[in-house]
């Protein structure tokens, strides 16, 4: 763990600091880079946490390494050179989006060439009381999760829908039109 703020032993704290920037090689190992499992670069720099998730990666050879990275569009450029990252502003952006705006055009992600997607929307007010199973449509729709009263959890095929209720899907771009007729027709729509 890298902390600005603080210069505290490591010997004299059980919750131990190594103070400098993380991509420090000597800090770096001074925080145990060599034996760890996982590093993670979250300061407020994009620089940083970039060099130093690329330096855990490709000079210690650490295989589960992420970055938080502000700007959407280096976070792409770095995904594509193997630094897993989480773009704050796009996931931030995307989840409020995908509460106001009609299905279409509120996709959370792509999932491999961007046929399948990931979207969110509200309960339609019909489909209150209708089973997941009811909504799932093999290979075209699939309602992954429920966010209910602030609480996410997994979708079970005899969940049952409640008004208020916000689902989490994963469906074929081609069904993006008619997605909310589907949920409103309590899951008839894409089954035709």
């Amino acid at each position: 763990m890298v902390d600005w703020e603080r210069n505290i032993p490591l010997q004299a704290q059980p919750n131990w600091r190594v103070v400098g920037p993380g991509f420090d090689r000597a800090i770096l190992e001074e925080a145990g880079i060599k034996e760890a499992d996982v590093f993670i670069a979250v300061t407020n720099g994009d620089n940083s946490n970039i060099v130093s998730a690329r330096i855990a990666k490709e000079h210690y050879g650490r295989k589960t390494v992420a970055a938080r990275i502000y700007d959407p569009r280096r976070a792409q450029i770095y995904e594509r050179l193997g630094i897993p990252t989480v773009a704050t502003v796009a996931w931030t952006t995307d989840q409020v989006l995908a509460r106001v705006l009609p299905a279409p055009q509120a996709i959370l992600g792509t999932i491999g060439s961007g046929a399948v997607v990931a979207i969110g929307m509200a309960v339609p007010d019909a489909t209150a009381g209708a089973r997941i199973a009811e909504l799932n449509v093999p290979g075209r729709v699939l309602v992954t999760a429920v966010t209910r009263f602030g609480q996410t959890e997994v979708a079970e095929p005899g969940m049952i829908v409640q008004e208020g209720d916000f689902l989490h899907m994963v469906v074929m771009r081609s069904e993006l039109e008619r997605i909310e007729g589907h949920l409103a027709s309590r899951g008839t729509a894409v089954r035709t």
